[in-house]
């Protein structure tokens, strides 16, 4: 039971009370059931990789999105997780995806070498992209990762843009905090 508590930990957000109700609903689930989940992770983890192009992951390499003749292949959007190429396909964004799994930290050791960026400037450099979005999150960690990489990837006339920041829609204007509010001042367009 410890072992199993202690490997529950180790799942991001999962702290050791919630890895001792995880382990207790496991004890008490049916053995099937307990078969069930352990073969769903090893399943994810032989049948899933990361496409060779960009990084997110996929059960075919190239990914759907690399591979598709439809979308725009010199338009990047350039997104710190898989989990976040889902919102920006709401948009009916176009073009392809870089993922970076994750974003500079220096507090936690986070470096540009720990990022997944390789890929991304090789692209850059053979000429195949005409425009980089950096769609980082509006955090330090975010902002920090889209200044590095808009120096360690301008090249020629390529345009590297970043996503606009500001007040959310239908949020109180009372409520923003400094940052945001003169992200939004800075970012703001004609009417």
């Amino acid at each position: 039971m410890a072992r199993l508590i202690e490997e529950l930990r180790k799942l991001p957000g999962i702290g050791t009370k919630s890895a001792q109700r995880l382990a207790f609903h496991i004890l008490r689930s049916s053995a099937d059931d307990a078969e069930a989940l352990a073969e769903a992770v090893r399943e994810v983890k032989a049948r899933l990789q990361l496409c060779s192009i960009c990084n997110n992951i996929t059960d075919v390499d190239p990914c759907l999105y690399c591979a598709s003749p439809t979308r725009n292949q010199r338009l990047v959007c350039v997104v710190e997780e898989p989990t976040n190429i889902a919102t920006i396909e709401k948009t009916h964004y176009n073009g392809v995806y870089h993922v970076l799994h994750g974003t500079l930290s220096p507090l936690h050791g986070v470096g540009p070498e720990h990022l997944r960026v390789g890929n991304l400037e090789s692209r850059v450099e053979r000429g195949d992209v005409d425009e980089v979005i950096l769609a980082t999150s509006p955090t330090v960690e975010g902002e920090a990762t889209a200044h590095y990489l808009a120096g360690a990837l301008r090249r020629g006339q390529m345009r590297i843009s970043r996503i606009a920041t500001g007040v959310p829609a239908g949020s109180d204007i009372e409520y923003v905090d400094e940052v945001t509010m003169t992200r939004a001042l800075e970012g703001r367009r004609s009417v």
